[in-house]
């Protein structure tokens, strides 16, 4: 597919992406308007594969500035640009892709004004075909974008092969319920935790303790609480569910216990489990 760039292909390519990209004020980026090659962080990624029907990873051909007037209620700390760039792989999509696209990108400005160079950069850009116009495409975020690197390349790849999976985790919503049952001698006990989803998705946490013993704990995506499941790999997609979607403490009104010591055994399972997960990482 060839692009001919004139004043009114530009206009009609801005139509295109959406009036109200054009004319709402735009959202507030962070200094990087994409993931950096080297320092992006699994949750980051995640963050856009998730939410992305489209993932490419592109090199720039053309960036133009965008006039004023095409641009209404983007702050003036940022650049809105209209991108043309090659496609160099398509990583998930359904129909295929053209092999040059184009979308809109809002740039941070420098402090004299300017803004980076972009021809010849290759990103991962995350977002979702145009419906009718071949080859345009809108970000899924105002800076749903990731540089080029091999570290981000396999990264993506990665977890876009867990997110197309039909039982692939979904986002967690809240926690449904939790009970703790004390065993029959001093220190036993078990934890359940049970947990909603985005699509009704059957996830409970389960937290073991025996006299003696470390703590256990597993999380199982079954109906029926499986008995073998184990706790989750760190940086997979059920890991990063669970770290970056589990609130930070169990919260009181979900916890069923007759006893003030259960609740509190509940409470400090949980504990354990947000402390075992770890930090969810996220860096923007």
């Amino acid at each position: 597919m060839r692009f001919v760039r004139t004043k009114a292909t530009l206009c009609l390519v801005l139509m295109g992406l959406s009036s109200a990209v054009i004319a709402q004020p735009a959202p507030s980026l962070p200094p990087a308007f994409a993931i950096e090659a080297e320092t992006g962080s699994y949750a980051d990624i995640a963050d856009l594969v998730v939410i992305s029907p489209l993932i490419i990873d592109v090199t720039v051909r053309n960036a133009s500035k965008v006039a004023p007037e095409q641009a209404i209620g983007v702050p003036v700390s940022l650049q809105r640009m209209l991108i043309e760039a090659d496609v160099m792989a398509l990583i998930r999509g359904e129909g295929g892709i053209a092999s040059r696209v184009r979308f809109v990108l809002d740039v941070p400005k420098d402090a004299k004004g300017k803004v980076p160079k972009l021809k010849k950069q290759r990103l991962f850009l995350f977002g979702s075909p145009v419906s009718g116009r071949s080859g345009e495409i809108r970000l899924a975020r105002p800076n749903a974008l990731a540089y080029f690197s091999p570290a981000n390349d396999a990264l993506v790849r990665r977890i876009t092969q867990e997110a197309v999976l039909i039982d692939a985790p979904q986002r967690i919503t809240s926690v449904a319920s939790a009970f703790h049952s004390a065993g029959t001698v001093l220190g036993e006990g078990e934890t359940q935790i049970f947990l909603k989803t985005e699509k009704d998705q059957p996830v409970s946490l389960t937290v073991l303790s025996r006299p003696n013993q470390q703590k256990q704990w597993a999380v199982s995506t079954a109906e029926v609480i499986d008995s073998s499941a184990t706790a989750p790999e760190r940086f997979t997609l059920l890991w990063y569910r669970l770290a970056c979607g589990l609130p930070r403490s169990l919260p009181t009104d979900r916890i069923e216990a007759a006893r003030d010591e259960d609740a509190a055994r509940a409470q400090a399972d949980y504990k354990f489990v947000i402390d075992a997960l770890g930090p969810c990482g996220r860096k923007r």
